[in-house]
């Protein structure tokens, strides 16, 4: 959706003059004419969307464990510094599994010694086997037993070894997870959303669930508006914007685009695009999730000779030029306006640039500021029998009707 907007530095004073039937054919036939002055002001053209406010910064805080929240210290609305403990879950769990794990270590660390002793005395009857069976004192095969002996309880000690180191890691991770029991805050910010209360259990098998929602920073927000893809072609980077908020109907706010991301959005058949845009608020005022109301501004050009659209967009009948005695329209090779003239009215081409919906910048032409041109013309009825044309609506049929300003 489009819809282009008119900022104007001050409201324009557009004279529209309305003269009846200042040209008769035949005493038969009138004209009423609406015609409307070129002037000279600010041109803007703009593109509204809606979207909403956000943080800059927004950092979920979870738990890695499972466990029953013991107690809260956060609150919505809280300030917080980086480190600050937050919650607390229940710890007894998770004592019991660091006292398990310790004693598994202890076990573990046991059955290292017992096995390094026993590999100590395999070794030396290993030794005195070789010796003995060199002076041929000991069959063959108690040396190969002594060998055997000696190999099995190495593999073993090194077996016991990996279980102490096993058991060593796993009393580590069971104090990790008593400490992950505390839970801290990541950064320095504000608490905007708090989704546990003391008693909960969350629960970490599959996610880490989430407990808090916190700000970095709301003196720097986002507004991350939709933006109709007839319209992003428009969009650039750097393009100032101004937009309104519900809660306060008569602040402006003004920011500029940031980013066009370039992630479809499809909704009933509608494809949209986010255009995230920096929105200072260093009084605080803008808070998350509000909707706002966003005008981008994409062109502008100030001090500009301009027309109406209006005269642009008319386009004289054979049965209007026959009234106004024109012999016959030229050919449309270009944008063109009709000039009043006297008591006639001439085509004249021009060359435009930007509109806004209700003016045209006009770049190239011989019209001035001042200059009247056609926006509308009616025909009227049959003149009157003295051969002149209808009287205007205000008793004049030369004299133009009020000015109305645009």
């Amino acid at each position: 959706m489009r819809r282009r907007l008119t900022i104007l530095s001050g409201l324009v004073i557009a004279a529209t003059l309305t003269l009846s039937a200042f040209y008769a054919r035949g005493g038969d036939a009138a004209a009423v004419v609406t015609a409307a002055e070129v002037t000279r002001g600010a041109i803007v053209t703009t593109i509204v969307a809606t979207g909403s406010l956000e943080a800059v910064t927004t950092v979920q805080v979870g738990s890695q464990v499972s466990g029953t929240v013991q107690a809260l210290y956060a609150d919505f609305n809280s300030i917080v510094k980086k480190g600050q403990v937050l919650a607390r879950l229940d710890p007894s769990l998770y004592n019991s599994a660091i006292e398990q794990a310790r004693a598994n270590l202890i076990k573990a660390e046991a059955d290292y010694e017992r096995i390094r002793v026993a590999l100590v005395d395999a070794e030396t009857k290993l030794a005195r086997a070789t010796e003995l069976s060199a002076r041929q004192l000991i069959p063959a095969n108690e040396l190969d037993t002594a060998e055997v002996t000696r190999a099995s309880a190495d593999a073993q000690l090194r077996s016991s070894a990996a279980s102490v180191t096993q058991a060593r890691a796993s009393v580590e991770q069971a104090a990790v997870n008593l400490a992950k029991t505390v839970i801290a805050s990541p950064i320095d910010g504000i608490v905007i959303s708090r989704n546990v209360d003391v008693g909960q259990t969350v629960a970490a098998s599959l996610s880490a669930p989430t407990l808090y929602l916190i700000a970095a920073d709301l003196s720097q927000m986002q507004l991350n508006a939709s933006v109709d893809e007839s319209d992003l072609g428009q969009i650039e980077e750097g393009l100032p914007v101004e937009f309104t908020v519900d809660a306060y109907p008569r602040d402006t706010f003004r920011g500029v685009v940031k980013q066009v991301r370039l992630n479809p959005l499809v909704t009933s058949n509608v494809v949209t695009y986010a255009a995230i845009i920096s929105a200072p608020n260093p009084e605080l005022k803008l808070k998350p999730g509000m909707t706002a109301s966003v005008t981008v501004e994409v062109a502008r050009r100030d001090d500009v000779l301009r027309v109406p659209v209006a005269a642009l967009r008319f386009t004289p009948t054979a049965g209007m030029l026959e009234v106004l005695n024109v012999q016959a329209a030229p050919p449309a090779r270009r944008p063109m306006v009709w000039q009043e003239s006297g008591r006639t009215v001439v085509p004249v081409p021009v060359k435009v640039g930007i509109s806004d919906g209700a003016w045209t910048e006009l770049i190239e032409g011989p019209l001035t500021e001042g200059t009247r041109v056609i926006t509308r013309v009616a025909l009227g009825d049959a003149a009157s029998s003295s051969g002149q044309p209808a009287a205007a609506a205000n008793g004049n049929p030369l004299m133009p009707a009020s000015p109305r300003g645009r």
